[in-house]
């Protein structure tokens, strides 16, 4: 009686109303939730805006949230655009900040310059060679992309906490479990008040566009993407091919693990990404894998992360609570995607008998 079919052709004025409705469906339902904490709904959605743009400052926080968002979604994309499912972006992240830490702990009085060269150049190839790890078991050997990516996250972040708590540990931290300070040398610089990530990330931002769209190897990653079989008949090397976008991908993710360590957390730590590499799958999603819209995308997410973290403070509301109002807004917008792509279709079978009698 009901069937679920894709849509032929989705015009650009119907999805922008699917989206926008369920954005308001989620906004009304939040709004409830609001009034059952005992708030006024209007008042936490202002605050939330405030938020995000009531200072400078918060302004510029908002700004800082986007970059890693940005970045690392550009790498997830590039995974995804050959459907190959990247969802060990936090581990490259944090591999890629744990190479350029390296540097940044053994060589703190190299020129600056250099010395974030280097780092830059180590956060990629950390990022890219734990990008490259599943890709090669996946083309060689057919393993499950998600669950590889997956528990790699967990690898990583285990290794991070044996640094913290031992060999890196530092030692006038009075006890306390953490890996020294960065020197300056170590640290990006700022540019209008905001350090450099922002620059990066919109450079990043025109070469993988440039990249996917008018380059032979986005080309090959595209028809991959399409069909593994229609890439090998035209005399593609599929293998390699994976092998390339996973190292990249991973690369761009590293990068941004190492802009995180070095311009935001100043050392290396757990808690360096911050969830980063899983929010940025959604953001990849959203952006229906589109450089572009992966910054607009990511701005959004960062007014709603920032907006959230405010409003504990300014209605004293729990965190868990904030975090549901977030996933309640992200829950419509994510389900709005199966009704821009998918109809539901209704067969009457009691009419279709009376016409076939």
């Amino acid at each position: 009686m009901i069937r679920i079919a894709a849509r032929s052709e989705v015009s650009k004025n119907r999805s922008v109303l699917t989206r926008i409705a369920a954005i308001i469906m989620a906004l009304m339902l939040s709004a409830l939730f609001i009034v059952f904490l005992g708030h006024d709904p209007l008042k936490v959605y202002l605050s939330m805006l405030e938020g995000s743009f009531g200072s400078v400052y918060r302004i510029k926080e908002t700004i800082i949230s986007t970059i890693p968002l940005t970045i690392t979604s550009l790498g997830i994309l590039m995974a995804f655009k050959m459907k190959f499912w990247n969802i060990g972006a936090e581990g490259q992240m944090i591999m890629g900040a744990f190479l350029a830490s390296y540097f940044a702990l053994n060589y703190p009085d190299m020129n600056r310059l250099a010395l974030l060269a280097l780092m830059f150049a180590a956060g990629a190839v950390g990022g890219g060679i734990w990008g490259l790890i599943p890709a090669y078991f996946k083309s060689k050997y057919g393993t499950n992309e998600v669950l590889f990516t997956l528990m790699m996250n967990y690898i990583a972040l285990k290794w991070i906490t044996y640094l913290q708590y031992g060999p890196w540990r530092d030692k006038n931290a009075l006890g306390f479990p953490k890996i020294p300070n960065f020197t300056s040398n170590a640290v990006l610089p700022k540019l209008f008040g905001i350090h450099m990530g922002w620059l990066i990330a919109l450079i990043l931002t025109a070469l993988v566009y440039v990249f996917i769209h008018y380059t032979k190897k986005g080309y090959e990653i595209n028809v991959i993407g399409e069909s593994e079989s229609t890439g090998a008949y035209a005399g593609m090397n599929v293998r390699k091919i994976i092998l390339q976008a996973m190292f990249l991908g991973g690369a761009l993710a590293g990068i941004s693990g190492m802009i995180q360590a070095s311009a935001v957390s100043g050392t290396l730590s757990v808690e360096v990404t911050g969830g980063v590499g899983y929010t940025a799958i959604i953001v990849t999603w959203l952006s229906g894998l589109s450089a572009p819209l992966i910054i607009i995308v990511s701005f959004l997410f960062a007014i709603l992360i920032q907006g959230g973290s405010y409003i504990q403070t300014a209605f004293q509301i729990p965190q868990s609570a904030a975090q549901i109002l977030q996933g309640m807004i992200l829950l419509f917008v994510l389900g709005s995607e199966f009704f821009v792509k998918y109809q539901i279709i209704y067969k009457n079978i009691k009419l279709k008998k009376r016409r076939e009698s």
